[in-house]
């Protein structure tokens, strides 16, 4: 990056929020905010018009959701660096997120340095998973979960599980990190672990 300021667009249906995100994100000297969206279509067209640095999109927008104008935003412009907003931490929400070429997402009640730092991170290539509590760690896990820790725990590479599940490499690693807040753990062999004293993969 430049010395240029970033650029965000902020798309969320509640003024409210809008303005306590504006407010953080300009009151940052590594960031502007370029543009506001209310709703899912606002959000293409501000988008299509202004080219931001990233977006933050709410995942319930009125009429178009979040995810169905992140999907035509990246039909268009696939680089799209795209974080979602979302009150709920729910498993299939974030996996189509995911899937449909979020760069992750954030919890709306972050702190200010966790939104800004979640910006930066976006906007150098990485995938943010920021949830709400530590308490979060407990919360189910997807058969998709389940099926990408069966395989990390078989040895098998991002590369490898991308094939075996017929899903980009990106989505794998963006799963992977998922995985490893849910389970409270930084590495590959601590998951495994962790899944195993839960029984949620068998021991060798």
């Amino acid at each position: 990056m430049t010395g240029q300021p970033l650029r965000v667009l902020i798309a969320d249906d509640h003024a409210l929020v809008r303005a306590g995100i504006s407010l953080v994100v300009s009151s940052h000297p590594a960031f502007v905010v370029c543009g506001e969206a209310a709703t899912g279509a606002e959000a293409v067209a501000q988008y299509d018009a202004l080219r931001p640095d990233v977006m933050l999109m709410d995942l319930q927008l009125p009429g178009l959701d979040g995810i169905a104008a992140l999907e035509r935003i990246r039909a268009q412009h696939p680089d799209a660096r795209v974080l979602m907003l979302t009150t709920f931490d729910l498993d299939e929400d974030i996996e189509r997120a995911l899937r449909a070429g979020a760069r992750g997402y954030l919890l709306k009640d972050a702190k200010a340095e966790e939104l800004t730092n979640a910006l930066r991170d976006v906007c150098a290539g990485k995938t943010v998973a920021l949830r709400q509590t530590d308490a979060v760690v407990n919360v189910h896990l997807s058969m998709r979960d389940l099926s990408v820790l069966r395989l990390l725990a078989d040895g098998k590479s991002e590369a490898e599980i991308s094939a075996a599940l017929a899903m980009p490499e990106d989505v794998v690693r963006a799963l992977v990190t998922l995985l490893f807040e849910k389970l409270g753990v930084t590495s590959r062999m601590e998951a495994v672990a962790a899944a195993r004293r839960r029984g949620l993969v068998g021991n060798e």
